[in-house]
């Protein structure tokens, strides 16, 4: 007759064996999921804001994403437009230091 402790002993075993053959058997694959409407559309709006960063881009996610048409680029005004292009010339110049603050200067009076 086998002993209390061997018995229990066995019984390990054999439950160890049956759920090492349980664990192996192969699940059945998880059925691909389909995207929500909204995170298709995320991922569009995602795709066209490439290039965008900052505000413009918070901004043209939040329209994008409601549907709506994207905001108008901002215009310029007619002193930005005079800085930028005076700030082009020093930059295609190369100047520095007082010789830019002076050009500048000039630039934007004039």
């Amino acid at each position: 007759m086998l002993s209390r402790t061997s018995q229990l002993a066995s019984a390990i075993v054999l439950s160890a064996c049956f759920f090492g053959a349980y664990a192996q058997t192969p699940a059945a694959p998880a059925p691909a999921k389909t995207p929500t409407p909204q995170q298709q559309r995320m991922t569009e709006c995602n795709k066209s804001a490439t290039g965008k960063t900052g505000d413009d881009r918070k901004t043209y996610m939040s329209s994008c994403l409601k549907g709506e048409a994207p905001a108008p680029e901002k215009q310029l005004t007619p002193q930005q437009q005079k800085m930028k292009d005076c700030n082009a010339k020093a930059g295609d110049q190369k100047l520095t230091g007082d010789a830019r603050k002076t050009f500048m200067s000039t630039c934007l009076k004039g």
